[in-house]
């Protein structure tokens, strides 16, 4: 087996990161997917940095069944340059729970699922980072829709999460909070169904 064809291996069979080689891997009808996002304090927990925002919809079938939305008070200041990114303020997190006090409803709704997220790495290093403060877990694989998009479009100039959704379905709504965790993972949960109909 050559470097190259390890390498392709290696990311359609990780425990954490699932790259479905064919559709008959997917078990739309049977299994439950959850898409998920996070927003965070920066872009990296090794440097501290943690999660303040967490979206997720599970998806049923190719329908959206149920959400789950809630910001996390990490008692630490968000810088400016952060906040203007997501326009998540310190003062929206003040009366928010810490992560270790809505986990329970977070792992209720997670599920066995498979976890579906666009640049997947990011939000299972945060969410690992989260457990392993708490010295608990989540088992759950994930799909990762950015690399899943380079096999399904390809020819793109990039696979942001903006511009799969334009590439798919034409502008972003007007509606649509952009770089807000359940909105994110609303529109990762629809560039996801519409990848398992091709």
């Amino acid at each position: 087996m050559s470097g190259k064809q390890r390498k392709c291996q290696f990311l359609i069979r990780t425990r954490f990161l699932f790259i479905p080689d064919n559709k008959k891997e997917l078990n739309m009808s049977r299994q439950r997917y959850v898409a998920l996002d996070v927003e965070t304090t920066g872009l990296s927990p090794r440097n501290g940095h943690r999660i303040i925002e967490i979206g997720a919809v599970s998806i049923e079938g190719d329908r959206i069944t149920e959400e789950f939305e809630s910001l996390v008070n990490v008692e630490r200041k968000i810088s400016s340059k952060v906040q203007r990114i997501h326009g998540i303020s310190n003062e929206m997190l003040v009366n928010q729970p810490k992560f270790e006090e809505l986990f329970p409803r977070l792992r209720s709704f997670l599920k066995n699922s498979i976890i579906v997220a666009h640049n997947a790495r990011f939000d299972r290093d945060f969410l690992k980072h989260e457990m392993k403060r708490l010295s608990l877990s989540v088992k759950n694989r994930y799909i990762c829709t950015m690399e899943m998009g380079r096999k399904y479009y390809p020819g793109l100039p990039d696979y942001t999460l903006d511009t799969l959704y334009r590439h798919v379905f034409g502008e972003i709504p007007a509606d649509i909070r952009r770089h807000r965790a359940l909105d994110d993972a609303r529109m990762t949960a629809q560039i996801w169904m519409d990848m398992v109909k091709r």
